[in-house]
């Protein structure tokens, strides 16, 4: 996929991961539908960040632990956004929002587990499908034949290892690894659906220097991670037509180890 050009919603795009897949993206050429719930100052600045690129921005706020707006919302960025490579439409949604809380089995509620699974799985789900009926929706450029749409999805290294203080966090990136599959056999050949599972990249808050240290000794690459480094992996899912049903681990080794 040429992603110059493109029309793309990228969900969470107001802080952290979210925001530096945004500025991934418009530094490619892409219109950007950049989604926020809380961080109206993040998304503020990277919709200033797109207007210095010179691509088509817009704001769009949404709680998307609500389903009826995650599912509403690609349905918006086509909107805001106009014409885009395929037409018209939306050609890309990146599905970023989501929550990470500590919380140990024992004292897990329901009003936790809702919390969590509401954003990262089911707001995930419904956007993903709502992103999904945006890009069937598009018109074929005159002449041309209609170019697929993509959706990339975060998951996180938790997807894959049981990690006993965030069980709630760890079964919703399950759950999300599980989706992309599906969705990749639902909607193939019109729409391609791949995640990236994160590891040690940007830490909780409030996490001390020496957690941070224990990290990187156990980490292969002996490093943590950066933003830029999911970025281009979010990139290379987009820009290679011939990977669906994919997800990308990128953790510095720490899977394996």
């Amino acid at each position: 996929m040429d992603l110059r050009g493109r029309n793309a919603l990228v969900t969470g795009a107001g802080q952290r991961i979210g925001r530096a897949i945004a500025y991934g993206l418009i530094r490619r050429g892409v219109n950007v539908a950049i989604h926020y719930h809380r961080s109206e100052h993040g998304a503020k600045a990277t919709m200033m960040e797109g207007e210095v690129a010179g691509v088509r921005v817009a704001m769009l706020r949404a709680d998307l632990s609500d389903a009826a707006a995650a599912e509403a919302l690609p349905a918006r960025a086509a909107e805001a956004l106009g014409g885009g490579g395929g037409g018209g439409g939306l050609d890309i949604a990146v599905l970023s929002a989501a929550v990470m809380e500590r919380r140990p089995l024992a004292e897990v509620t329901p009003a936790d587990w809702d919390r969590v699974m509401n954003l990262n799985l089911r707001g995930t789900f419904f956007a993903a499908k709502g992103a999904a009926a945006a890009m069937a929706a598009r018109r074929p450029p005159a002449g041309g034949s209609l170019p697929a749409g993509a959706v990339v999805a975060l998951a996180d290294l938790a997807a894959f290892q049981r990690w006993r203080q965030y069980p709630v966090h760890g079964i919703s990136k399950a759950g999300v690894v599980a989706l992309c599959e599906l969705l990749a056999k639902t909607l193939a050949p019109a729409v391609r659906v791949n995640a990236v599972a994160p590891g040690a990249v940007l830490l909780p808050e409030d996490w001390d220097q020496a957690a941070r240290d224990k990290l990187v000794a156990s980490t292969p690459l002996g490093r943590l991670g950066t933003p830029d480094d999911v970025v281009r992996a979010v990139l290379f899912l987009l820009e290679n037509d011939y990977l669906t049903g994919t997800t990308l681990v990128v953790d510095g080794g720490r899977l394996i180890r």
